[in-house]
């Protein structure tokens, strides 16, 4: 059964509003509501006083209306009595400052009277509901990510710092600490990383984020074991959340939970927002190992920077059933109704403040029908099966977040999006890697590495044997640099990948904002239907590479070709004829590397050249640039991201519109603007 739902909070309603909200409910079809994320100060009022009436009757409300539920502990917001007893439990920032009550969020994971509250709070949970009826699943916190730098934590951290280096020779080591003196000769010594005269030691800040990501990770075991005790068919999950502050390595934590569950608001109010949600769920799909659940996402609403965009009708269908071309077991929203007061008082919902009598609610409903009409064929149907694959690195993002790098403008996960929509404008279906995780490779016929910054020895041979047994890696700038502490692999760049490359690079020259290079155009010329000729000097591209020549920006590089062809050269700038893009043949492989920041256009149209060489098909060929393409086992999901019909293989799809094809015919009728 696919899933489709979402958070509700009655406690933000006075109880007739539940009857109501139970019977639009079910006219949508809504068969799964998450329950109790941010109820802590009311189901525990007061210290060890729990209220859990007003939750009995939630449940046995949507129970007997059919609707199952995700049950959260509410740790992620400890209610006013806890702070005011605990002051030393509020997080303290980089600049000192303890922080006060007044938001979510407002604890420190290492505090142990936080721990012991949350413990208790989920313990009480865990014994009253395990065995309910409506129960389908637990929901652990919210959106872990807070960061505390405050002195309690600073003990957690040696300790973490102990098991991790095991003596103070082999941190010292690790950190280089005889760079400006900062050698420790005593575990006291060693704190979290604060505000500061200059620039920090970027292995301290990099271990940090890692201590925080296992800190907040105990913090969920604990819970997630007290509930897993309590009955073990439950399933316990929580929800992952994306963003530059969030240090949470997610493809360790996946290893942890029952289901990997995703909350994802795409940020961009034009086509962008169709690209980021192709990205988040195949990322979500590679944590999950094919298997996840969209648990947020914002059903009538996008979030631009500085302004709430409107979601046009249909484009809530296309993107909760783009989840769910993708892998995910249903679509589940933030939120069920939109609250009448409070911090998020404009937040997305289902049912908004004019009411059901509203084009979302509506959509909503149609949405709910199709989804039925696709259970059980769609949840269990096996993941999008893909060809190419992208690597996803969280200790290499934190890195190029550190200091005393060469650029400020370098964004690693502006990198990899843009790897990624790449491959999804050239209609190749991709799957994420966790070189960092796991050094299996699977069978791709191509992986892109974009600026994976930290490579270990065992990643690094994992990709060696990958190239030498016939599959075709495509390099970015700032990979293979250092290794997983940060220090920098000596004798040129990129360190780790220079064997397989066949390329040394001496020189980084990162170009101001608004620069543009151009690589030399001269590229046109058949190529041997085997591929690129190995032999060294210039190769000559075919197809839309050589048409369209390619240009870069941010970004170039002083190569030095050791065996690598050299396939397209600097046409000006300070590097005006050196190589910029190279190939390199290893073992029955190639190896590429991709020295400029190539514009989207440009690297859209390499990457189809080398996955058509490496053999990687697109999902269907010849479609529109408009229209999207998933399949996920017999289903094929068509759709069309335009404003115009388009016509797939005799299948007509609206404007705005979704198609679903299985092997014996069409699954329902067309989905599109209403």
């Amino acid at each position: 059964m696919l899933l489709f739902g979402g958070d509700y909070n009655p406690e933000q309603w006075p109880e007739e509003v539940w009857t109501e909200d139970v019977a639009l409910m079910r006219q949508a079809g809504v068969n799964i509501a998450t329950v109790g994320v941010f109820a802590w100060s009311d189901l525990e009022p007061e210290p060890g006083r729990y209220e859990f009436d007003w939750l009995d009757r939630v449940l046995d409300l949507l129970h007997e209306g059919g609707i199952k539920v995700a049950l959260a502990t509410p740790t992620a917001s400890p209610p006013p009595w806890f702070t005011l007893a605990h002051p030393e439990a509020l997080p303290v920032t980089a600049d000192g400052i303890r922080l006060s009550h007044g938001s979510r969020d407002t604890y420190c994971v290492s505090s142990p009277a936080y721990r012991a509250a949350a413990r208790a709070v989920a313990g009480r949970l865990a014994e009253r509901y395990a065995h309910h009826p409506a129960l389908a699943m637990w929901h652990v916190h919210n959106e872990y990510g807070t960061d505390c730098r405050c002195d309690v934590t600073a003990a957690a951290f040696r300790l973490w710092l102990q098991k991790r280096h095991g003596d103070l020779g082999t941190l010292n080591e690790a950190w280089t600490t005889s760079f400006w003196s900062q050698r420790y000769s005593d575990w006291a010594q060693i704190a979290p990383p604060r505000a500061t005269q200059y620039m920090p030691n970027p292995a301290h800040v990099l271990d940090f984020r890692r201590f925080l990501s296992d800190e907040l990770l105990d913090g969920f075991i604990e819970q997630r074991d007290l509930l897993r005790a309590a009955n073990p068919a439950v399933p316990v999950t929580t929800n992952f959340v994306q963003g530059g502050w969030v240090s949470v390595d997610h493809a360790r934590w996946a290893e942890e939970v029952d289901v990997v569950a995703v909350d994802h608001y795409p940020d961009d109010a034009g086509p962008g927002a169709e690209e980021q949600t192709a990205f988040a769920a195949d990322l979500a799909r590679g944590w999950g190992g094919g298997s996840w659940l969209l648990m947020e996402t914002g059903p009538n609403l996008i979030y631009t920077r500085g302004r709430m965009h409107a979601k046009e009708p249909g484009r809530l269908t296309r993107h909760s059933l783009g989840y769910v071309a993708r892998g995910s077991s249903g679509a589940m929203y933030f939120q069920w109704r939109q609250p009448r007061g409070g911090a998020e008082l404009f937040h997305s919902a289902l049912v908004p403040h004019a009411g059901p009598d509203t084009p979302v609610f509506r959509e909503a409903v149609a949405l709910g029908r199709t989804l039925r009409t696709l259970s059980p064929k769609a949840a269990d149907a096996p993941p999008p099966a893909a060809s190419v694959a992208v690597t996803w690195d969280a200790p290499s993002w934190w890195a190029l977040q550190g200091p005393g790098l060469p650029a400020a403008d370098i964004d690693y996960l502006a990198a990899v999006r843009q790897a990624h929509r790449a491959l999804y404008r050239a209609k190749l279906q991709a799957d994420f890697v966790f070189p960092g995780v796991s050094t299996a490779l699977g069978d791709y016929r191509m992986i892109v590495v974009p600026q994976l910054y930290l490579v270990s020895d065992e990643a690094a041979a994992a990709f060696r044997d990958y190239v030498a047994a016939g599959g075709t890696l495509v390099v970015t700038y700032l990979s293979g640099i250092a290794e997983p502490d940060t220090r920098i692999r000596l004798g040129g760049y990129p360190g780790a990948f220079r064997e397989i490359l066949g390329v040394r690079v001496v020189e980084w020259h990162p170009q101001a904002p608004g620069t543009v290079i151009t690589l030399e155009d001269g590229l046109a010329g058949a190529t041997a239907s085997a591929g690129l000729a190995a032999s060294s000097g210039s190769v000559a591209f075919s197809g839309s590479v050589a048409s369209a020549g390619l240009t870069a920006e941010r970004w170039i590089e002083r190569v030095e070709t050791a065996g690598a062809a050299t396939i397209s050269r600097y046409a000006d700038g300070p590097m005006a004829g050196a190589p910029a893009i190279t190939r390199n043949r290893y073992g029955a492989g190639s190896a590429w590397y991709v020295s400029a920041g190539l514009t989207d256009d440009s690297l859209q149209a390499l990457l189809r050249q080398v996955a058509a060489e490496a053999g990687a098909e697109p999902v269907l060929p010849g479609l529109p640039s408009e229209v999207e393409a998933v399949r996920r086992g017999d289903l094929l999901f068509l759709f069309n991201h335009g404003d115009q019909p388009a016509t797939v293989d005799r299948v007509t799809l609206p404007p705005g519109g979704v198609r679903i094809r299985s092997a014996d015919g069409v699954e329902g009728p067309p989905v599109g603007r209403g």
